[in-house]
């Protein structure tokens, strides 16, 4: 322990898949800090070693399980001038794992709190889901039980924004089942599996065609992004029809099909999109 007492909380963003996305600073911090507060020890020092370091201060786990009862020790050491130093199996603590009780005990007590930023699933699934990235929500894990389920995403069903999940494996077709279900068979999504890693996977499509490709099963970690809802009655400018039926062609979609999928998201007949695409096209 440092004993200066200026303690400080250091959350830091850990590889969602590729060792080598690791920050320098991530490699300073296992080093220096006082105490490693890690989600898995052993995955901890696995990625120590893969990064050739020798990490210097006393390592305890800080896990769903133990996250209640080891905060005020934590809190204790950081009170006391401790550099704690808190990471999780991939990504930023907080987002979905460990973290927010110590945060927020460690800002009760005036400790400082700071972040070496890094990987993050949330982030790298949007950016690579072809959906609109402008306005977004993350709305981690679905609950388990279908009828909390079902009721959690009929009160989504009309936001606006870009939604982002998490969901396990053996839960993933069930999860999408119930999300066309809600937000209509047609809704834009893509499932992103083992992201940055090496049977990385990026699936587009409508709800309702993801969720029967996900039926047989799936492996690896999963983030879903959803397309966020049509405003109602919200028209459409011709140029951006074109726009989205051009897109379904390119990725191998039939014009006609193309064209019902947008009138049906746009809530407009099928001729008024048909049009648009026929005026869109060059005069020979």
């Amino acid at each position: 322990m440092t004993g200066t007492g200026e303690g400080v909380l250091v959350l830091a963003g850990t590889p969602i898949g590729e060792a080598a996305d690791a920050s320098p600073r991530l490699a300073a911090e296992l080093a220096e800090a006082d105490v490693v507060a890690a989600e898995d020890t052993r995955r901890l020092r696995r990625l120590a070693a893969t990064l050739g370091v020798t990490v210097g201060g006393r390592v305890v786990s800080y896990f769903e399980g133990n996250e209640a009862a080891r905060t005020p020790e934590l809190t204790g050491e950081l009170v006391g001038g401790a550099r704690v130093l808190l990471v999780t199996d991939a990504g930023m603590p907080s987002v979905s794992d460990p973290g927010y009780r110590l945060v927020a005990a460690a800002v009760a007590r005036g400790v400082r709190v700071t972040a070496v930023p890094g990987p993050s699933a949330v982030l790298t699934a949007l950016a690579v889901s072809g959906l609109p990235v402008d306005r977004f929500c993350f709305e981690g894990f679905p609950p388990r039980k279908p009828g909390e389920r079902a009721a959690r995403l009929r009160e989504l069903a009309e936001e606006r924004r870009t939604l982002v999940f998490f969901e396990s494996p053996h839960r993933l077709a069930a999860s999408l089942a119930a999300m066309a279900e809600a937000f209509g068979a047609e809704r834009r999504a893509a499932v992103c599996r083992e992201l940055t890693k090496t049977y990385e996977e990026v699936r587009r499509g409508p709800l309702a065609e993801l969720a029967g490709w996900a039926e047989p099963g799936v492996r690896g970690e999963i983030t879903v992004v959803v397309a966020g809802a049509e405003p109602a009655g919200a028209a459409a400018e011709p140029g951006e029809l074109v726009a989205r039926v051009a897109a379904r062609e390119a990725a191998g979609q039939r014009r006609k099909e193309a064209i019902a999928e947008v009138a049906r998201e746009a809530g407009l007949p099928k001729r008024a999109v048909f049009d648009a695409v026929v005026a869109a096209k060059p005069r020979g």
